[in-house]
């Protein structure tokens, strides 16, 4: 990913120093685009039937319903966030793109959208991009494998058949994240000719839309984190200090930002759950796997921001319905998006095609995304530790007397400390 944004510092060099000439380079860039069209619908079913197996009917029971109920919660809200700071800001409304093809002019109303999310038929579907449709069926289709494994024999040959699905679309995730790298590599000429190609158009202007683009994600993290886990979590539900979480968790949090994964940070969360938020391993051994896995607020709040960036840049207006469904396909999208470095700019192809958007945007922003993405993965990782205390709270999971809930400054004093019982 650091070459990519290489390949972004140069090819804007380039885009400024030669102008219109370094339009040339587009169909270089165009291929990179439609590799990325390419791999949209079999990544999204096998990472779906991989999320899917992480809810089986045996984890779903009362603390696992709060954990998965309180995940697609802030999820949404994280989305809705996003959607609002990028409305209100405008990132990308200084630039207009005119390589990219948009398809947005005939949107359904919000009605047709929420009945659409169905589908009459899951193959077609499949071949007509309808991405909502196709999430759904997945994720329906998932659900349905778990129920059944765990309610066949040990040895039944249902089980059998159920775990020879599920094996063959783990390795078919393995065999697309390796097409991704694939594409990644040749990302670096992709990017390279479409952003020489947009600077040749465009200028200096192109600047400001990425700064703004920056400073929107960063204004709507910060909301989330200080308002929904804060306030509202911490605050108002656990009944808990918000400074003595933030100590809990720095560790996660700086790791986090160093290494821009939630999978790779998930030793260090589960070490601050223990230790410093004194949460039951009954309770965080459960949640932290699965928001490692399902639960990307931040991402998902990311995906609704470059959507609106899109579509300025794009020149269109997004309507309610279109916003409706960039929030129903972000938050889809974002249970099976791997929380590895940059998995996101696979699934914004699918929230950008949901909306007819140019997937141009993608390689544009491609460049700037490793910053981007240790700010997704931070907060990512704070709100799965923020939903793990409250459903420790709310099932008496949790030493509130012990751990860095004691001598905290917050409170105007300190705490006896007391010893924990085992």
């Amino acid at each position: 990913m650091y070459r990519i944004a290489v390949a972004f510092v140069l090819g804007s060099i380039v885009g400024l120093a030669v102008g219109s000439p370094a339009q040339r380079l587009q169909p270089l860039g165009d291929l990179f685009v439609r590799l990325l069209e390419m791999i949209i619908v079999p990544i999204i079913i096998f990472t779906l039937i991989m999320a899917a197996r992480e809810l089986s009917p045996a984890n779903l029971g009362k603390i696992g319903g709060q954990v998965v109920c309180l995940y697609l919660a802030t999820t949404a809200v994280a989305i809705a966030i996003g959607l609002g700071v990028s409305n209100l800001i405008e990132p990308g409304s200084s630039v207009t793109l005119t390589s990219g093809s948009v398809n947005t002019q005939q949107a359904p109303p919000l009605g047709e959208q929420l009945f659409s999310i169905v589908p009459t038929n899951p193959i077609s579907a499949m071949a007509e991009g309808n991405i909502l449709a196709i999430i759904f069926f997945t994720l329906v289709f998932g659900l349905g494998m778990t129920i059944v494994r765990a309610e066949a024999e040990p040895d039944s040959a249902v089980r059998s058949g159920i775990d020879t699905l599920f094996e063959t679309a783990e390795a078919g995730a393995e065999v697309m994240f390796k097409i991704v790298w694939g594409i990644m590599e040749y990302g670096v000429i992709g990017v390279f000719a479409l952003m020489a190609s947009l600077f040749g158009e465009i200028g200096i202007e192109a600047l400001r839309a990425y700064a703004l683009l920056a400073f929107s994600l960063a204004f709507a993290i910060s909301l989330q984190i200080s308002i929904v886990y804060l306030l509202v979590i911490l605050r108002g539900l656990v009944g808990a200090s918000p400074l003595a979480f933030l100590r809990g968790v720095k560790e996660a949090m700086v790791t986090a930002l160093s290494i821009r994964s939630s999978s790779g940070t998930l030793p260090v969360s589960m070490s601050n759950a223990d230790e410093n938020l004194r949460i039951d391993d009954g309770v965080y051994g459960f949640s932290l796997p699965l928001g490692a896995t399902i639960n990307m607020d931040g991402t998902a709040m990311y995906l609704g921001i470059v959507a609106v960036f899109a579509a300025n840049i794009a020149d269109v207006s997004l309507t309610l319905a279109q916003q409706f469904s960039i929030l129903a396909t972000a938050l889809l999208a974002s249970i099976g998006t791997a929380g590895v470095p940059s998995a996101s700019l696979v699934m914004m192809t699918a929230v950008l095609t949901q909306v007819g958007l140019p997937l141009e945007v993608i390689a544009m922003i491609a460049g700037i995304d490793p910053l981007l993405d240790r700010l997704r993965t931070m907060n990512n990782v704070v709100g799965d530790l923020a939903v793990s205390t409250v459903v420790g709270k709310w099932n008496d999971a949790i030493d509130l007397t012990a751990g860095v809930w004691v001598d905290d400054p917050s409170e105007g004093g300190s705490v006896p400390s007391e010893t924990p019982t085992d």
